[in-house]
């Protein structure tokens, strides 16, 4: 049980930079981005390609990066330049890429092998266990990750992408061009994602067509989860940098939730109706609670009147 949990929070960690990706897109520009799925295993097929090619494995997670974002710029000029809807526009840089990474491969899937990985590198230097391997390489990258991301949307031109999200007219008539930041933000959103990619499949020592199948439900219960967590924490984290770590923090534990649902019998074949359930709780417990609080709020007032 205990590895299992180890292993569940390491892949919470690594799946947690995807997370934040989705973040981007879905809580700052107010889109469910698809093409996160097709990005996903975009960055795993490009990072597995490369590695058993013996590159090495630092410049692979570099060339996942970027594939993620190139993906990321097709969805932004589908959107922006041609006015495909963002959702539509994410479906379809999303089917494309299922075709693209088959090609990649050359197969549906590639593994590693023997192949050197950043976790085997970590765990021959250290002595580390491969679960402890790999959460202590996530949390590094997280936390350069998330620290960059903060100072990136202190920016001019972070600031300028978080306002294209809450009053896109507004930015405009600032002479904002919003093509510009939505272009950037679905960049570097899936930037991350490939990057997340790259690492999944570094940590797995394979990468599969399917690794991004359902990413975006797990990217957007993680940040659902971590949401709450934020609300329930004592003094509430609402701050953009305790939002960032919320995100990953929802990784964590969505995948921890998984590791014990599935070390207490459940059919990992029902993995995806239990994704749609812990976001469909995660979305409505919050709704409940205020229309609780609500409620008794008035019922006190009007006890006081009386």
């Amino acid at each position: 049980m205990g590895g299992a949990l180890l292993g569940a929070v390491s892949q919470g960690i690594l799946w947690g930079i995807m997370v934040l990706g989705v973040f981007i897109t879905y809580k700052l520009l107010d889109i469910a981005d698809l093409t996160v799925d097709g990005s996903f295993a975009l960055g795993g097929s490009v990072c597995a390609v490369l590695v058993v090619a013996g590159v090495d494995p630092l410049i692979a997670i570099v060339a996942a990066m970027l594939a993620g974002m190139v993906a990321g710029a097709v969805t932004g000029f589908l959107h922006t330049v041609l006015e495909i809807p963002a959702i539509l526009a994410g479906i379809l840089t999303q089917i494309a890429l299922w075709s693209i990474n088959l090609r990649i491969m050359g197969k549906s899937n590639t593994p590693l092998l023997q192949s050197d990985t950043i976790f085997s590198r970590m765990t021959e230097m250290t002595g580390l266990s491969a679960n402890v391997a790999s959460i202590v390489v996530g949390l590094i990258v997280a936390v350069a990750i998330i620290a960059a991301l903060y100072w990136f949307f202190g920016t001019e031109i972070g600031s300028a992408l978080r306002a294209t999200g809450n009053n896109e007219d507004m930015i405009r008539a600032l002479g904002v061009s919003t093509a510009k930041t939505k272009m950037i933000a679905l960049m570097l959103a899936n930037a991350l994602v490939g990057l997340s990619g790259g690492l999944i499949c570094q940590s797995q020592k394979y990468a599969d067509i399917g690794m991004g199948t359902g990413a975006i439900v797990i990217g957007l219960a993680a940040i659902v989860i971590g949401e709450v967590l934020g609300r329930l924490t004592p003094g509430k984290l609402v701050g953009f940098k305790s939002r960032l770590v919320s995100a990953v923090a929802g990784s964590v534990v969505y995948f921890l939730i998984r590791a014990v649902v599935l070390q207490m019998g459940m059919n990992a074949n029902d993995m995806k109706l239990l994704s749609a359930v812990i976001v469909a709780l995660a979305l409505c417990v919050p709704v409940v609670w205020e229309k609780y609080k609500l409620r008794a709020h008035y019922t006190k007032g009007g006890e006081a009147d009386a």
